[in-house]
């Protein structure tokens, strides 16, 4: 076991993390018949092997795409793995067919959001699924799996069809399956498509994918969170101006939870970071520390370690879970910020939440990270990863992320 915090800081055990994460998921992921086995209890055993989720289907996409370029396809000749790398753009293949004949409805142009036993269970058209689908064949273009260019432009056309509000500039949340457009508008959404477009962009380097990036994370991190005291709430109107009942009673709600989330501001600041490297500007480098510091100062738990899951509009804690993605999510941010700006404090916050989640959330005994404990750190479910929740792509592109900076 790991014994020195300033070693989680290393080129060297962050790749070998990445591959541990992936021996969890490597011998089992694979559903000949189809696509990828998605719900699995701690030990690795499967429960619902026909039930499938759009997100999930295209972030073990994104895994595995990435994964075949970052981690095994290395530019150092003495880090390259061909074959680990072809093997994990064959996993990367196996995905993406399934995306494109079963979640795909050709004759409406469509994403099934879940599928039982391979059939469409649910056609609801969610903008937080199609940012997936986009960022899934941006990995896919960037590692070689195959060449997607026409479905990149593809999902870029129905996303302006569907969801896109000039007026706004930002994006709608969801079409119901007759599509009629929700009166819900949030920011998740528009977060992850800032994400994707980032990718699309350095797939393509098609100019338009970068200024969106820089619209989205404009209009949420600066004009919609300067209706919030300067963080990012996460439910608006449709006119998106704040909604601060949406979920009050649910703060626990796996997409839509009340609250600041601090998971959501440190993921920003990553973003914003991420964005600074392709078309650099101060600004952004200072909003992101902006965003960092406020939630880590908030949420983090000085009894037990760890990041908290929401706080309301007070600074108070409304759910105090620890939650795997907060904590892989902000060690990302704390590296980026430590890596652009050189600050010693985040060089200590990095190491600080590796520490924690070492001790607590890594499975030394099957491999990947455990989803969510309770304050205390203990455990509240046996079940590692589920379709639409888990399936370590936030912990796996975390540590990708960080690398990218050494």
């Amino acid at each position: 076991m790991q014994s020195q915090t300033t070693e989680f800081y290393q080129a060297g055990f962050i790749r070998q993390h990445c591959r541990d994460i992936l021996g969890f998921y490597d011998p089992r992921v694979i559903d000949p018949a189809g696509g990828y086995f998605q719900n699995y209890y701690d030990d690795g055993s499967l429960f619902a092997p026909g039930f499938r989720q759009l997100v999930s289907s295209t972030r073990l996409i994104v895994n595995y795409a990435r994964a075949s370029r970052e981690l095994a396809g290395h530019d150092d000749p003495l880090l390259a793995e061909p074959l680990l790398a072809e093997k994990y753009r064959a996993y990367a293949r196996h995905g993406l067919q399934y995306l494109e004949h079963c979640h795909f409805q050709r004759d409406s142009q469509t994403y099934a959001w879940t599928l039982q036993g391979h059939q469409v269970q649910s056609n609801t058209q969610q903008a937080y699924g199609y940012a997936f689908v986009l960022l899934a064949y941006a990995h896919v273009q960037l590692a070689a799996v195959a060449d997607v260019s026409s479905q990149l432009q593809q999902t870029w056309d129905l996303l302006e069809q569907r969801f896109w509000q000039p007026e706004y500039g930002l994006y709608a949340d969801e079409l119901s399956s007759d599509g009629v457009l929700s009166s819900y508008r949030g920011q998740n959404a528009n977060m992850h498509l800032c994400e994707a477009m980032l990718a699309a962009y350095q797939a393509t380097r098609q100019s338009r994918y970068l200024q969106r990036a820089q619209l989205l994370a404009h209009n949420i991190t600066g004009r919609q969170a300067a209706l919030s005291g300067g963080q990012v709430w996460e439910h608006y109107t449709p006119q998106f101006q704040l909604d601060l009942e949406y979920n009050k009673n649910d703060p626990k709600n796996l997409y839509r939870p009340w609250g600041f989330q601090p998971g959501h501001q440190t993921e920003w600041a990553k973003l914003l970071l991420q964005l600074h490297r392709l078309a650099p500007d101060p600004a952004l480098v200072s909003r992101a520390a902006e965003l960092f510091d406020r939630a880590f100062a908030l949420a983090w738990d000085h009894e037990h370690g760890g990041l908290v899951y929401g706080y309301d509009l007070n600074g108070q804690w409304c759910d105090d879970d620890k939650y795997f993605w907060v904590q892989a999510e902000s060690m990302a941010a704390a590296a980026l910020l430590f890596q652009t700006t050189a600050e010693p404090k985040y060089l200590a916050q990095y190491n600080q939440l590796w520490a924690y989640c070492w001790a607590h959330f890594v499975d030394h005994q099957h491999g990947a990270w455990f989803r969510v404990l309770g304050r205390q750190n203990q455990k509240l479910s046996n079940e590692k990863s589920s379709a639409g929740a888990k399936c370590d792509y936030h912990t796996l592109c975390a540590c990708l992320d960080v690398l990218t900076g050494f």
